[in-house]
């Protein structure tokens, strides 16, 4: 199935950014961080022993994926979008390629993935996956060595504090040995995907980008593509992070992805939440403009979604369907 004209037509959508940086959740050691939650390990510069260990501890026991199928419903959203992998480089399913994943090296042992592929195709919700093709702070030739630092200019795009050589690595290793293979699970294992949503294309090359795009096609046609693939290639445009356009898209398919608070992945002392009402106004003025509205929660390390989220997705719902 050609998802093309669905996705012209879906408007809104739920973005979850889920994973290990959920329990620090923006602390590390007695200290805050200034910026998005789900770059902890970087910010903080956690060696991989230690960030890792996380996992041990893991356990999200009040995960719901039905509720989280819900809820986007509920709120009018056409689509979910969730991470399967992030640049932390732990799986949020079971992944043969790479033990570092959720059913191996957690007491939780689920597959999220699973849960909710199957959650959103009982509620009729199309199912996207988050994957981080680039950067992968768990390998020693992630991506993102050529580019220093980020433009909050304190946070490193590669894993400089394990793996400081930066000028000996070598992204094509990580690129066979894990980035591909695990696609190649996520398109075989997880029934329909809509879209796959790649992010922050610093090192891939034009060829690694277009064997993706390839794999992508080959295994699932109807499966939609985004622009952060990297060089020149998707069937759709990502916007910037919380970009909101004032013109119309002349062509093309276009998406806004954006926060409800100030973060992607939890950050527990973020309550600068956006009522339901500023939700609502930033979705016209994108639908308006073609542009599909794609917004994000982060789930707490036991898999909540934070109450505030719900109460303003749900309003959102509600003022929805009133006449």
């Amino acid at each position: 199935m050609d998802n093309t004209a669905w996705f012209k037509n879906a408007k809104f959508g739920l973005m979850v950014h889920w994973g290990l940086y959920s329990l620090p959740a923006g602390e590390w050691k007695g200290r805050r961080m200034p910026f998005i939650g789900e770059w902890a390990q970087s910010y903080f510069r956690i060696p991989n022993e230690e960030y890792g260990a996380l996992a041990s501890v893991f356990n999200p026991i009040l995960f719901d994926a039905e509720s989280w199928a819900r809820l986007a419903v509920d709120a009018g959203m056409q689509y979910l979008v969730v991470t399967s992998k992030h640049h932390d480089g732990f799986a949020m399913y079971h992944s043969r390629v790479d033990s570092y994943n959720i059913c191996d090296s957690t007491p939780f042992r689920r597959d999220v993935i699973a849960e909710l592929a199957d959650a959103c195709q009982k509620h009729r919700l199309k199912l996207g996956l988050y994957y981080s093709q680039d950067l992968d702070w768990h390998e020693p030739n992630g991506g993102g060595y050529t580019q220093g630092h980020t433009n909050c200019g304190v946070m490193s795009w590669t894993n400089d504090w394990d793996f400081p050589e930066n000028d000996k690595k070598d992204y094509a290793r990580c690129f066979e040995n894990k980035i591909k293979p695990q696609v190649e699970e996520l398109l075989r294992n997880y029934g329909d995907i809509c879209l796959i949503w790649f992010d922050t294309p610093l090192t891939v090359s034009p060829g690694q980008s277009l064997e993706l795009f390839r794999m992508v096609k080959k295994l699932q046609p109807g499966c939609l593509v985004n622009s952060r693939l990297g060089n020149g290639l998707g069937d759709y445009r990502s916007m910037g992070d919380n970009e909101i356009p004032g013109q119309f898209m002349e062509d093309g398919l276009g998406e806004t992805p954006a926060t409800l608070n100030d973060t992607w992945g939890y950050k527990a002392f973020d309550q600068n939440w956006k009522p339901a009402e500023e939700v609502l106004r930033l979705k016209r003025h994108l639908n308006e403009r073609g542009v599909n509205y794609l917004l994000n929660v982060g789930p707490d390390y036991l898999g909540r979604i934070p109450s505030p989220c719900i109460e303003i997705l749900r309003k959102v719902g509600s003022e929805r369907r009133r006449p």
